[in-house]
């Protein structure tokens, strides 16, 4: 498996050549300037919620062009949205598994964690790819079984720097990379303090070079 990252949330997760693209979002493709023609051939898209971070139409649309008839499989609300801009999508739901090209993804999760009680809190949609790496988008959802690879949201409006240490140790992967870190000037106080205390759990942390694959 391959895992490369392209800013805060938007991965490319590469399994025996199969390429599924998660979350394109403003931070990496309005705020950075990356330009989504560029990304690499893709099988399919997953997009975990409407936050603006996690879902930028213009780059989505870009991407589609790109790649014409690729599933996208997101949350209701995306789709919706999706669809009044002549774009299609499927649904991906808690419990559900989808196939692409061989390649298992299960939705995993309902709602987004809480920022201020009911506030903005919309349906959010984790995902277990291959049975290996789970990403949980913007919640602390517990995957439906133990996992290789952990995407470890690490900043934001709804979490603190403790509930990701207490989150990767409850999933105990073999290994966490950082998610959700778009908004930081420097992730390095959180890498630290992942790095001090991850391993105590047996977890490794692995901070990724953006725009460099990676192997696990």
């Amino acid at each position: 498996m391959h895992v490369t990252k392209f800013g805060h949330c938007c991965l490319v997760i590469e399994i025996n050549g199969v390429r599924i693209l998660t979350d394109p979002g403003n931070h990496e493709f309005a705020g950075m300037g990356a330009d989504p023609a560029k990304l690499p051939p893709l099988d399919a898209v997953v997009i975990t919620h409407e936050h603006q971070d996690h879902f930028h139409l213009p780059a989505l649309s870009a991407v589609l062009e790109k790649n014409p008839g690729i599933p996208v499989f997101t949350t209701e609300a995306v789709k919706n949205q999706m669809a009044a801009a002549d774009l299609a999508a499927d649904t991906l739901q808690d419990g559900q598994t989808v196939t692409v090209k061989n390649v298992p993804i299960i939705g995993v999760g309902k709602l987004h964690a809480e920022i201020y009680g009911n506030w903005n809190r919309v349906d959010n949609i984790g995902i277990l790819v291959a049975g290996e790496l789970f990403y949980p988008g913007d919640a602390f959802t517990p995957p439906p079984t133990g996992v290789r690879i952990l995407a470890l949201p690490i900043a934001g409006p709804w979490m603190k720097i403790k509930e990701a240490v207490a989150y990767a140790m409850a999933v105990k992967p073999r290994l966490a990379f950082p998610v959700h870190d778009g908004m930081l000037k420097t992730a390095l106080p959180q890498h630290r303090l992942l790095t001090a205390f991850l391993p105590q759990a047996g977890i490794r942390f692995q901070p990724l070079e953006l725009g460099q694959p990676m192997e696990f």
